[in-house]
């Protein structure tokens, strides 16, 4: 797929991931991204060529039907949408008092329902380019889920098995549909998880761009492809060494 004159929405574009995946593609691209913190969106937009700021929430549905009003009325060319947008709640299913289904709850619609929404009702505009792409940021904790985030893991595998589903479904249309699974990067977004252990966002970036340019789907970055080769050789193994229980 071409990897210019494109133009690309990218969820949760202000920081980590997603401001680097709007770094390595504003020069060739025009790039629209969303957030929440308005100070930050615009700061981020101010850094970057070619690229448009819209505040909003994407897992709030008047946030959501904003944006998409938007895009239909000054970006009618979009044929590219970036999931990124994400939440994370680190702690331990065992615990009393947690409250795992408040948490578990915000995780399933950012990290879940909202894609589904978003990607529903910008379908008709991806659908009417002649070459377009819808993209889902999941996890390493799709092949593996980690037992310090145990509802984010089942959110990003809810969202692995409806990326697996949506791509079957647009075979026969101009749309493709990736999916990207970083590993451990060192984002503020991480930092309760040890992120600053983690890669650079940019080698997130950077990965995609290749994987987009050479159609490939399931984009496993850095240390998430030794774990995927692992896991089809030993699952328990895999779970295991990334649970930090070996």
């Amino acid at each position: 797929m071409k990897t210019s004159n494109n133009t690309i929405l990218i969820t949760g574009g202000s920081a980590g991931i997603g401001f680097q995946l709007a770094k390595a593609l504003s020069a060739d691209n025009k790039v629209i991204i969303t957030g929440r913190n308005e100070q930050r969106l615009k700061a981020a937009a101010a850094k970057l060529p070619n690229t448009t700021a819209i505040l909003g929430d994407v897992s709030d549905a008047n946030d959501t039907d904003t944006l998409v009003t938007a895009i239909a009325k000054d970006h009618k060319d979009l044929n590219i949408v970036i999931n990124n947008a994400g939440a994370a709640h680190v702690y331990n299913l065992a615990t009393e008092g947690v409250d795992a289904f408040t948490r578990a709850n915000e995780e399933l619609l950012t990290n879940y329902l909202a894609v589904i929404r978003l990607n529903e009702k910008l379908l008709p505009i991806l659908k009417s380019q002649k070459e377009s792409a819808i993209v889902n940021v999941s996890s390493i904790v799709t092949i593996a889920p980690g037992g310090r985030l145990p509802t984010y893991s089942a959110s990003k595998a809810a969202l692995h098995s409806y990326t697996i589903s949506l791509r079957q479904a647009l075979k026969n249309t101009s749309i493709k549909v990736f999916e990207i699974y970083p590993p451990l990067v060192n984002t503020d977004f991480s930092a309760t998880i040890g992120g600053a252990d983690g890669i650079a966002p940019s080698v997130v970036a950077e990965d995609f761009v290749a994987g987009l340019r050479d159609n490939k789907y399931d984009i496993r970055v850095g240390k998430t492809a030794e774990l995927f080769q692992y896991f089809l050789s030993d699952h328990d193994q895999a779970v295991n060494a990334l649970s930090g229980q070996e």
